[in-house]
């Protein structure tokens, strides 16, 4: 069996992420948002890949992850992808965005209802 067209689209996701999470710090960088995670928010940033994914680093991680997997035929990687995800949910997302809410209030508040916590729009919209 031939694998390289397998290995050709985890290549393709494996850039696909890599550029989302470039593209998402670059977004941080124009509004001089703090980027890392474990110091406070210092802007709420809405445009470029935030527009339709609250957390696209941690998306753009997720797809890597299942990019390395098909990429390097390793499977362990695609299992580990969503747990990966549901780990960061429970680990950084949730207190993230509780303190989002403190710091931005209202401005927050309009971006969760329109912006998906993943990708799209927002079920609440």
């Amino acid at each position: 069996m031939d694998h390289a067209p397998i290995r050709a689209f985890g290549a393709m996701l494996l850039a696909v992420g890599l550029g989302l999470d470039v593209w998402a710090m670059a977004a941080m960088s124009r509004r001089r948002a703090n980027i890392l995670p474990h110091r406070a928010a210092t802007a709420l940033v809405t445009t470029g890949p935030f527009a339709w994914s609250r957390n696209p680093i941690y998306l753009g991680n997720t797809i890597v992850l299942i990019g390395v997997g098909f990429a390097f035929s390793n499977p362990w990687f695609l299992a580990v992808a969503p747990l990966a995800a549901m780990a960061v949910l429970r680990l950084a997302i949730l207190r993230e965005e509780a303190h989002l809410a403190e710091i931005f209030g209202p401005a927050w508040q309009r971006y969760r209802c329109g912006t998906a916590r993943w990708f799209g729009r927002s079920a609440s919209r």
